[in-house]
């Protein structure tokens, strides 16, 4: 909502200052908590059972969990500034091939075929989740928000 509100005041600087700051408290903020995931992953699964084949898979998949917990701050906050400027079918063609064409069918590979298990099929949708990622982030950064704040004002007359 504030991309898209600085850009139709027509504040270029302040576009990209909060871009700049959504993006890395939330970087932060999940860096943290895998951080946290990671530093209690022998004990977070006995908060929900005692099961130690349990705890134990737990334990082993925690990387996964705190990879993800990183991917999914940093995303879905890039999705929205996309979203913000106007992008919803950039976005809606990336979130289609990122996980329909590289990360389901990476899992389903890397978890049925290979033999990795919930390991791979983690794997895949994590790998889908980093390309989005990393597309989104180079869409992001690459934009010139003087040229977005102009091309808006074409699209008001």
């Amino acid at each position: 909502v504030r991309v898209s509100n600085e850009l139709g005041a027509g504040h270029p600087r302040a576009t990209s200052f909060s871009v700049i700051v959504v993006n890395l408290s939330s970087l932060l903020l999940s860096v943290i908590l895998a951080v946290i995931v990671l530093s209690l992953r022998h004990v977070i699964s006995y908060a929900f059972t005692s099961g130690i084949v349990v705890a134990d898979a737990v334990s082993e998949l925690s990387p996964f969990l705190a990879a993800s917990i990183v991917l999914g701050g940093v995303q879905p906050v890039l999705s929205g500034v996309a979203v913000g400027c106007g992008w919803q079918a950039f976005v809606a063609y990336v979130n289609l091939a990122c996980y329909y064409i590289i990360g389901i069918p990476l899992g389903c590979i890397l978890g049925f075929t290979c033999d990795m298990g919930a390991k791979g099929i983690w794997t895949g949708m994590l790998g889908g989740t980093a390309v989005q990622t990393l597309v989104l982030l180079w869409a992001t950064f690459r934009t010139d928000w003087g040229k977005e704040v102009n091309l808006l004002c074409m699209y008001r007359l």
